[in-house]
């Protein structure tokens, strides 16, 4: 029973995905004239969308609690430079609000070097992704292994740098969901370590992945440049370890980064900065 209950758990997105794409035919559905037995069957398959919605979300609330605790990988930073950390999970977890997408434990990197202004919160709506130090900043692999998914044909679209384009970039997000996590994620690279555990970095900069799947690669390698694909507010990197490649089903592990300072402190640590935390890694540097 119990191994059936985190089986459907881990389907728990597709389910979820499916069952509002049904729904939202629905809409179609009620202004189209259909013959009764079509019309019987869609109403059984729209009261099994909507079972299948009430099953994902209670799986959602009371399976993580039931879950092992998983131990914490030390990792290669996957940036080089002053950063500060936002949806850490060294602030709470799962980090983004969701479990979703293998994202329990993922981080988001900005860049904030010294001496380079960082454009705040406020002002125009949408400001162009270079205005911001971080876009263009080179991102490496954090673990050694074979690359088994590499994508950066989505565009690089402005920030949503104010509350208005904020709320835009919620409305857009929705019906990127419906896309699959493709569209969320934007351009990325998925590694896979000898072990099992994979890493992903995100939201990179189109037409700037080094490698392809197939390749074999070290940590630390430059595997592209930090840009604002998918769904992002303004160009960061997106960072996270997962039991899985598919992003459908794979679970957050949680993380570390090897060799990095925080704040004023100068002695290198292996942790996660916390949310509103600078962060410093030396390229090359920090291989667990």
């Amino acid at each position: 029973m119990r191994a059936a209950v985190f089986g459907l758990y881990r389907v728990r997105v597709p389910m979820y995905s499916v069952a509002a794409v049904i729904l939202i035919a629905n809409v179609v559905v009620l202004n189209v004239v259909l013959p009764e037995p079509v019309l019987a069957a869609w109403r059984v398959l729209l009261f099994a969308a909507l079972a299948a919605m009430l099953c994902a979300a209670l799986l959602s609330y009371l399976v993580p609690r039931w879950l092992p605790a998983r131990p914490t990988r030390a990792v290669t930073p996957p940036i080089s430079g002053r950063w500060i950390a936002l949806n850490s999970p060294a602030t709470k977890t799962p980090s983004h609000g969701v479990r979703a997408y293998g994202q329990t434990y993922a981080i988001d990197l900005v860049a904030d070097p010294t001496g380079t202004a960082r454009p705040e919160f406020g002002g125009p709506a949408m400001r162009v992704a270079t205005s911001y130090p971080a876009f263009g900043e080179p991102v490496f692999a954090m673990l050694d292994g074979t690359v088994v998914r590499a994508s950066d044909w989505r565009r690089d679209h402005r920030a949503r740098s104010n509350a208005a384009g904020f709320i835009y970039l919620m409305m857009e997000g929705m019906i990127r969901q419906l896309g699959g996590p493709g569209f969320i994620v934007g351009n990325h690279v998925t590694i896979r370590n000898d072990d099992g555990t994979y890493a992903t970095v995100a939201h990179l900069r189109q037409g700037s992945v080094a490698v392809r799947a197939g390749d074999r690669i070290t940590a630390g390698t430059r595997i592209g440049e930090c840009g604002n694909s998918g769904n992002s507010s303004e160009p960061h990197v997106h960072a996270q370890l997962m039991d899985r490649a598919s992003f459908w089903t794979a679970e957050g592990l949680p993380m570390a980064f090897a060799g990095i300072t925080l704040g004023e402190d100068l002695t290198q640590v292996t942790a996660l900065p916390a949310d509103g935390q600078h962060m410093i890694a030396a390229e090359g540097k920090g291989h667990p």
